[in-house]
């Protein structure tokens, strides 16, 4: 079942193309990490599939038009954002209260279990709890609604490691199953690496690489390549070369890892050094003169 899918999604804001008529498709049950430097539309795409922005082309959330439907479709839909607030001077047990009251499909003793799980006290005043404490309170809450579709928008920006790592163990652990889909986008790609079933690359509003995470651990090989091997290694047209405490780096695609063997150490390219490759090589052929 097809959660999410888009045909020419374009979005502008005056002469500024956000969107440039991507194509999109996310099945149910999968964990997308939408990847992109700053301005590259992830934000812009994330406002129109959840219907808080007009947009050219079409769009399907959970068989709807967010735009037109977003009434319905936020019935199904839980978003988190980095900027994402609750009011100050709120009690823990008012914001449970609260949210019990104005959503049909959140579950009380879920979001219960989930704070248990803490140090916050029902007591407490979101001033008085750490930004780390907050993110908890908040994904207690968006974690105790029966949603389909869950969007976290840099969800840990601004957490310490700790807090970040036990995010997304829970999000994992206690929240994901083959019957929800979840899209996050974030900076901090090397902590959702381990969680994600498919990856997807955005630059200049364009889709540079859409890929599931099992094709991705079979087409892109990094090679510690032999200082005698160098020549042969540059001959079968690696995408990237860097140094690295004075070895050479090279990262391929789609080379034969028997081959790749015979040239040195090969590994799987974490998605950092590969967004690294794509998005600077996207950008360094956008900066080309024209012919």
């Amino acid at each position: 079942m097809v959660c999410i899918e888009a045909r020419g999604l374009r979005k502008s804001y005056g002469p500024t193309v956000a969107l440039d008529g991507i194509d999109l498709r996310v099945e149910t049950g999968r964990i997308l990490g939408l990847i992109g430097p700053n301005g590259a539309g992830k934000t812009t795409a994330l406002s129109a599939i959840l219907g808080l922005s007009p947009y050219q082309g079409e769009l399907k959330v959970l068989g709807r038009d967010p735009w037109r439907e977003r009434d319905e479709l936020m019935a199904d839909v839980c978003f988190i954002a980095d900027v994402a607030v609750l009011p100050r001077w709120m009690r823990v047990d008012q914001a449970v209260d609260y949210v019990a009251g104005v959503h049909p499909r959140f579950d009380r003793a879920k979001a219960e279990a989930l704070l248990a799980k803490t140090t916050i006290k029902h007591t407490s005043r979101v001033r008085e709890l750490s930004k780390g404490m907050v993110a908890q309170l908040h994904l207690a809450l968006i974690m105790a609604i029966d949603a389909r579709l869950l969007v976290l928008d840099e969800p840990t920006l601004g957490l310490d490691i700790l807090y970040r790592k036990s995010f997304y163990d829970t999000l994992l652990n206690d929240y994901f199953d083959n019957s929800r889909t979840i899209v996050v986008t974030t900076h901090q790609v090397e902590e959702v690496q381990h969680i994600l079933t498919d990856l997807m690359f955005l630059n200049r509003g364009r889709i540079v690489l859409n890929t599931s995470m099992d094709a991705f651990e079979q087409r892109y090989a990094e090679v510690m390549v032999l200082p005698e091997h160098i020549a042969e290694a540059r001959s079968l047209a690696p995408i990237q070369e860097r140094q690295v405490f004075g070895r050479s780096l090279f990262l391929f695609d789609n080379v034969d890892r028997a081959h790749l063997a015979a040239l040195g150490d090969v590994r799987t390219p974490s998605i950092a050094d590969l967004f690294v490759a794509i998005i600077g090589a996207d950008q360094a052929e956008a900066q080309r003169p024209a012919a």
